[in-house]
């Protein structure tokens, strides 16, 4: 039964929801009562992270998580981060460092229905995986308080991996108890029938078996599921020699299912249990013109003869041995080319050559085969997990292989940087150096010292003039050269009016000078601390500007061997992930040979009944024959 396995979705992914922090989700989505509280995005490049985890880009947002955790961007949010990362990695079928990072996380102080669905997300994917002892340990860890869907789904996955595990007694027991939705009744019934089969409790099996052979339904999913109770009901029938009873359960099989093949089979042998060979031809020549990859339709191959020696009709008998021998033979020669062609080694790149390869999603699969002769036979090995599991792996192997490709195109580009600022450098440190020799820093700090003694010297001698403007010294000179003069000639009597007007002019022009004196005394302070700033930030620019001269070279340096390093450990896990996709390559390859060879086994096994049938029809063709008398 594959119900869970098939119904895998990406639901932890909205059970994770609950535990991001609620201002990052739309306005009309209302907040789950059964998560944690609503919380802010306190953290910018926690925002980034969920920038891209809500466009499913899961691979983007590992890459920015885990750069903004080692760098320590996530001081806020580190619990919730963590939680996301954990779900990050499921999505991607991570499952072992998931479930390292949910148990320390459970371990906290979280919710009851968060610390469910973690458990039970992890148990799935466990599950699906084939990790079957993790898978039971993880869903054991949830509790009975979850909703019934879940709940009902978790019994179910635990009961179906008691049966991979050979457990059917525990199995029974757990599906004894049943109690879920009735689309889950109907699988639970099924694997309690078929659980019971294999106990050899046919009796009680059948009360299950055919409750769900006989369930009515629209649904494609259950009328999947009640073929395929119907067809394990007939053949269990058909093994305890209760052919009569047999027959009428595999009719109920639908002729246009996946199960069509193997109940007309079945329905011809039960009509052959009861002797009625020439009714069993008429679905055994029906299944006859069927397409010869289906193991029932090999077998039909020798039914319909068997039948027809049965009824006593020898030629016709020997006639089909030859046509099934010679199908037989053709369709081995078609199974080692395939194989050939599978040893090639490119099988997986014709597998994938029209995947999109835009993202990374653990619910992948490949949904169509490419036109080339061994996937004719393939069908049935892409049906199974263990394949789809490997070449996904193999598909995220490429994808982070072609990531790495990018990550070196843009490691380049910090090379191009490194050049333009080595060529920059070059460039300025001549002229940084012309200026810095034709600067005399020395020289201006002691002007600026010389500056504030001669302020201090004018306010403490009160010299109005000498804060005056160019034109008024101009003019306080002239009055001062005037009054030398008039001091000169002191008797004559002809200078007694322009000494009159001295007197006049340097008054008025004292008292403008006097009455501005502190104003313009309190400016050309602030002048001088405004110079002793930018003394001082010349002085610092100075510096640094020398630092810069000795450190470019150094700091560069160091970038490239930063550079050199990233490239050489790119290098390193690009050769690791060629190694490792080679082996996951050759591991499928043995794989699809292994399955090839398995049905090159079982046509090998017909064609040699048949060759046996074949000769013995001629042995008693040739013992029957009448003895010509001498």
């Amino acid at each position: 039964m594959r119900r869970v396995t098939n119904r895998l979705r990406p639901l932890f992914l909205s059970g994770l929801l609950l535990a991001l922090p609620m201002a990052a989700l739309p306005k009309n989505v209302k907040p789950d009562p059964n998560g944690l509280p609503p919380q802010d995005v306190k953290d910018l490049h926690y925002g980034d992270v969920l920038f891209y985890f809500y466009q499913d880009n899961y691979f983007d947002s590992i890459t920015r998580l885990l750069a903004a955790r080692q760098l320590d961007r996530l001081p806020h949010t580190r619990g919730e981060a963590e939680l996301l990362l954990g779900g990050l990695y499921l999505s991607l079928g991570e499952h072992v460092e998931a479930g390292r990072i949910f148990e320390a996380l459970l371990k906290q102080n979280t919710s009851e229905a968060v610390r469910n669905k973690a458990w039970f997300y992890l148990g799935k994917v466990w599950y699906q995986r084939g990790y079957l002892e993790e898978s039971e340990r993880a869903l054991r860890q949830v509790s009975d308080k979850i909703e019934p869907r879940i709940s009902a789904e978790r019994y179910m996955l635990l009961a179906q991996l008691m049966m991979r595990q050979g457990r059917y007694d525990d199995a029974i027991v757990a599906l004894g108890n049943w109690h879920g939705a009735p689309d889950w009744t109907a699988y639970a019934q099924f694997n309690l029938g078929v659980a019971l089969v294999r106990r050899d409790r046919l009796a009680e099996a059948i009360p299950y078996l055919d409750r769900v052979g006989r369930i009515d339904t629209r649904s494609e999913e259950l009328l999947s599921l009640k073929d395929k109770a119907n067809l394990a009901l007939g053949f269990a029938l058909l093994q305890a020699q209760r052919a009569a009873e047999a027959k009428p359960i595999l009719q109920r099989v639908r002729l246009e299912g996946p199960y069509s093949s193997k109940a007309l089979l079945g329905v011809g042998w039960a009509d052959a249990g009861v002797g009625e060979f020439k009714r069993a031809l008429v679905p055994w020549l029906t299944l006859r013109k069927r397409n010869l990859l289906d193991s029932a339709v090999q077998e039909s191959f020798l039914t319909v003869p068997y039948a027809y020696s049965q009824l006593s009709a020898t030629g016709q008998a020997a006639e089909y041995y030859n046509s099934a021998i010679e199908s037989f033979d053709a369709e081995m020669k078609r199974i080692d080319e395939s194989i050939e062609q599978i040893r090639s080694g490119h099988l997986l790149d014709r597998l994938l050559n029209d995947d999109k390869k835009s993202a990374l999603t653990w619910y992948w699969q490949l949904s169509s085969l490419p036109n080339a002769p061994e996937s004719r036979y393939l069908y049935q090995l892409l049906a199974s997990n263990e394949f789809q599991e490997g070449l996904k792996n193999y598909r995220e192997l490429n994808f982070m292989s072609r990531n790495l490709d990018d990550w070196r195109e843009d490691v380049s580009a910090y090379d191009d940087m490194l050049d333009t600022r080595q060529e920059a450098y070059r460039q300025r440190v001549p002229k940084a150096d012309a200026v810095m020799a034709a600067t005399n820093l020395d020289g201006m700090t002691q002007q600026r010292v010389d500056f504030e003694s001669r302020i201090n010297e004018i306010e403490k001698s009160n010299d109005v003039a000498a804060l005056g403007t160019p034109e008024e010294q101009r003019t306080w000179g002239r009055l001062k050269q005037i009054e030398e003069y008039l001091a000169a000639h002191a008797d004559d009597p002809d200078l007694a009016e322009m000494r009159e007007k001295h007197r006049l002019m340097k008054g008025v022009l004292y008292w403008r000078l006097s009455s501005s004196f502190r104003a313009r005394l309190w400016n050309e302070r602030r002048s001088v601390k405004e110079l002793e700033s930018e003394l001082k930030e010349t002085q610092k620019r100075a510096v640094l500007v020398k630092q810069a001269r000795a450190g470019v070279p150094t700091n560069t340096g160091a970038y490239v061997s930063r550079i050199a390093a990233l490239r050489a450990r790119m290098d390193e896990l690009q050769q690791h992930l060629a190694d490792v996709s080679e082996q996951q390559n050759r591991f499928l390859q043995t794989l699809a040979v292994r399955e090839l060879e398995g049905q090159k086994q079982r046509i090998s096994t017909y064609q040699i009944q048949a060759r046996y049938e074949l000769a013995a029809i001629y042995d008693r063709a040739a013992n029957d024959k009448p003895k010509v008398k001498p």
